[in-house]
Parts: structure tokens; sequence; C-alpha cells
């Protein structure tokens, strides 16, 4: 436990900074263009390139690269260098093609994720912002197999700390757009300024993979460009991937219907389409991101090498370990998100081009998000369960189920509620759906390792939920006694809110845990007044 509370926060206080700026970097944006028709531009063409890297690589790098680096620094006489060398030649080479590719298609591929008439000005912006946009898929993509390969060295750092440089670039250019640009107005933006957002936005993506590619080198790892791919074991990588690609594919189809029908309904309401889909899905991935993705990058490895090594109980005691530490810090703040969703976006998003009405609606799709924290979060944790074993085909058809689940609700909701409301339906769908995958997921990885101590991960999540009530309660009762004396949410009403609510509302929490003698919040509790009293 004291080792990977170590790696996590050692990740976890790189990808807070990252997240924090992420934060700015999402306020600067909606300050510069605001989320109507320029902003639903700007989000369809943003979100296309890591769509397209979820299909080709991201998914992979977790289920299959990873183990199989890991495998090559075991068993190979060089450690593996070799095999990481021909690695990062071959997924060069294969994504400046793509970028190629996709910046040619990118009419299509913008006709595919949005429901846009494709004479509009609307369209014809997006189309112009994604050719801007897509050639940083080369850039990504180099960086985050250097990510992959510092990870198997336990090098964490660079990969956390590395989107820090990403998102500060972006910030300056919206600030830039902001000052020099011709606004949120859809009809008034020029060449030029799309250039602006589109280039800038991947001057970051450069900027990021440039800090992996140094770190990697000072890391020993000496890129000589090798293609020689018999040795490169594509056949199995190929056996293992093509299931990954496929859940990636199965998920990437639930996400192409949901920009569909978020992009409808910001047709038919300006300001609750793709947009307010975006924001509040980033802000609602941060504690995953902080706190999820630091545990599954430390436990991921470990867990590969515990498979390999035939010890069970341990990949079943890994995975225990990993699922408490996550949710001790999950419970809470999904609660919070809950409560305090348009306390939180409106200091960050109710400036400039965008309304503070605009941001409470981003907060309500948030406060509805926060349903799926937990759930997202355990699936996500179970889903390496199977990496670990090599097997991918498995996490398809779970996939593929929780899709289909999604696509059933979002279209559900869809059609019963009016368009004012469908944003927030998408996000409840998400939420039904991953709280069924979870249960799936569950039970079908318990039936590999043996169990997965179901009954005693029940009992601290009980236990954690009831010691969160306190904070809860807390949070409601800043909301109504705030808005109540002061009215409404505007910004230094929601800065209290969130004073109260969130940060009393968390300390509450430790505390209460702290008394409870919930494992997890102790470890944390201690490891940070450690560092205090240093």
């Amino acid at each position: 436990m004291s080792r990977m509370l170590r790696a996590s926060a050692i990740m976890a206080a790189g990808t807070m900074v990252s997240r924090v700026t992420g934060f700015v970097r999402t306020m600067v944006l909606a300050y510069a263009i605001g989320t109507a028709a320029l902003g639903d531009a700007y989000n369809a063409a943003y979100a296309i390139p890591y769509s397209i890297l979820d299909l080709l690589l991201l998914g992979v790098l977790s289920s299959v690269v990873v183990p199989m680096v890991v495998r090559a620094q075991q068993h190979d006489e060089d450690g593996g260098r070799a095999y990481e060398q021909r690695l990062l030649s071959l997924a060069t080479v294969t994504l400046v093609v793509v970028a190629a590719l996709s910046v040619l298609a990118a009419p299509l591929l913008i006709d595919l994720y949005t429901d846009w008439d494709a004479g509009s000005w609307k369209f014809e912006v997006a189309v112009m912002l994604a050719r801007f946009i897509l050639p940083q898929l080369a850039f990504f993509g180099v960086g985050a197999v250097a990510g992959a390969i510092l990870n198997t060295r336990d090098r964490y750092g660079a990969p956390m700390w590395a989107p820090v440089l990403n998102n500060v670039v972006v910030i300056c250019v919206f600030l830039l757009y902001a000052v020099v640009g011709s606004g949120s107005d859809l009809d008034r933006v020029t060449t030029f300024d799309l250039a602006l957002l589109g280039v800038g936005t991947t001057a970051g993506i450069v900027a990021q993979a440039a800090v992996l590619i140094v770190a990697l080198r000072r890391a020993g790892f000496s890129f000589v460009p090798r293609f020689d791919l018999r040795n490169a074991r594509l056949g199995e990588m190929a056996k293992a991937g093509v299931w990954t690609i496929g859940y990636v594919v199965v998920t990437q189809l639930g996400f192409v219907l949901t920009t569909n029908l978020s992009s409808r309904a910001g047709d038919l309401v300006p300001g609750h389409g793709i947009s307010p889909y975006t924001l509040a899905f980033q802000l609602f991935q941060l504690p995953y991101g902080v706190i999820g993705v630091s545990v599954i990058t430390a436990m991921l490895p470990r867990m590969s090498r515990s498979v390999a090594e035939g010890r069970f109980d341990e990949v079943r005691a890994e995975f225990g370990s990993s699922v408490r530490l996550v949710c001790s810090l999950m419970v809470p703040v999904s609660l919070l998100l809950m409560v305090l969703g348009p306390a939180i976006t409106v200091p960050i998003y109710g400036h400039g081009a965008n309304s503070v009405a605009d941001a409470v609606y981003i907060g309500n799709v948030l406060q509805v998000y926060g349903l799926a924290l937990v759930p997202f979060a355990i699936f996500q944790l179970l889903l390496r369960v199977f990496y670990s074993f090599g097997d991918t085909r498995t996490p398809v058809f779970i996939g593929a189920g929780t899709t289909a689940v999604n696509a059933v609700f979002m279209v559900l909701l869809y059609l019963v509620l009016p368009p004012a409301y469908v944003v927030m339906g998408l996000a409840l769908a998400y939420a039904i759906a991953y709280g069924l995958g979870a249960v799936l997921a569950w039970w079908l990885a318990g039936r590999r390792v043996g169990g997965l101590g179901g009954w005693a991960v029940g009992m601290s999540l009980t236990r954690m939920y009831l010691a969160a009530l306190p904070t809860a309660v807390l949070a409601l009762a800043a909301v109504w006694v705030v808005t109540g004396i002061f009215g409404g949410l505007g910004f230094l009403n929601s800065v209290i809110v969130l004073a109260i609510g969130g940060g009393l509302g968390m300390v509450l929490y430790l505390g209460v845990a702290h008394r409870m003698r919930i494992p997890e919040v102790n470890s944390i509790v201690g490891m940070v007044a450690r560092r205090v009293g240093r």
C-alpha cells in the first residue's frame, strides 16, 4: 500500500497541476469563443484526433503495449531496448501517415461526428479547424508511446507533467485570440482566427511530445530507427490488439452517436449542444484523471508481472487495494459533484462570451455525471485485470454491452426529453450504462482470478458513503443558505459555496473517515501529515 501511495502521489501531483491548468484552459476557451456555434465547431474538431488515437493507439498502449514491453524487458537479452526502438519507429511512421490522411478526410470526419448540414458555414468552420488540429495526431501518438515506455521503467513524472506545458501553450493561444480574434460570432471569424485557434492547439501537443522524448532520453533510452519488423512481434501484437481496437471501435460508435445527438440539440437550443457536454465531461474526468489514472498507471505493470509469474493472490491483493484507494476519494467527490455542479462551473465558465446561465447548464450536466463517477472508475480498474492477463477479447464484449445499453438509453432520453435537457439525458444514460457494465465486468473478472473480494469491497464502500454523507449535507446546506440569502449563483456566491461545501466538506470527510478508521483514508491523512511535518 505504501509503495502504491508513493507512486500514485507523484503521478497525482503532476496530474493535479495538469488538470488545474486544464481548468484554466477550458475557462479561457469558454471566455474566448463561448459554448454556442463557434464553441461547438471547435469542440467537434478537437474531439476527432483523440477519437482516432483511441482507435489506433491509446487503448492498445494500456492493454497490449505495456504488458509486451514488460515481457521484452524481462526476457530479451538487451532488456527490451531494441524492441522499444522498433515500437517507436513503427508508431512514428504510422502516425505521420494517419495524420496526413486525416487532414485530407476532414470533411468526412466532421460529417461523421456531427449532424450539421455539409454546406453550412458552421460545418465549414469545423472542417477548417479540423485541418489545423489533426496534424497533432503524429506528435501526440509518438509522445504517448514514449510515455508508455517511461511507465514500464517506473518513470511516472514526465508523462504526468508534460500535459501542463500543453495546457500553458493553449492558454496563451486562447488569451491571444481573446485580444486579437473576432470573438464568438461564427459569422465574423476569419481564416486567420481559425488558424490561430487550430495551429495553437497543435503547438501545445508538439510541446508535450518534446518533453516526453527528452525525458525518455534522460531515462537512458537512445533512439535508433529500426524497421526490422520481423522482430517487432507484430503478429503477437495484432492478435492481442485486434480485440482492443474492437473495444475502442465499439466505444467510439457510442461517442459518434453522442456527438450527433448533442449537435442536433445545440442547433435547437444554442448553448445546449456539444460544448456543454464536452466541458462537463472534462470536469467529470478530473477526479478519475487525478486519482484513478495515477493508481492504474502504477498498478498495471505490477499486475502484469504477477500474472506472468502465476501469483494470482498478488493480483487480487493489488486490485483490491487499488479499488479501495481510488474509491476512498471518489465517493465524496461524486457526492460533491451531484450537489455543487453549478457552483463549480459558474466561476470557471461564466465569463466573456459565455453567460452565467450557460455555465449553470454545464453544471447541471456535471451533476448528472456525478452519478457515474464511482461506477466508471471501478469499470476502468476491472478492465486492467483482463489486460494484465493479455486478454483483450473479454473487454470488447463488456464494452459492446455497455455501449449498447448507453445507446439505447441515449436515444430513448433524446426522444422523450425537451431539447434543453437532452445533454443532461446523455449524461444519465452514461451513468446507467457504466453502472451495469461494472457489475458485468466484476463478475467476469472475479471468475478469472478466483474472486475479487466483493463482500469486503462492498463493506468498505458502504463505510465510505456513510463517512461522506455529512459532507454532502454540509454542501447542500451551503447552497441553500448562500442562494437563499444572496440570491442566485454568481461568481462570488459560487466561490463561497465551494469554500464551505467543497473545502470544509472534504476536511469533514477526512476527519469522519479517519475516526471511522477507514484504512485508505488513514494512509492518505498520515502521508499528508508526515509531509507537512517536514
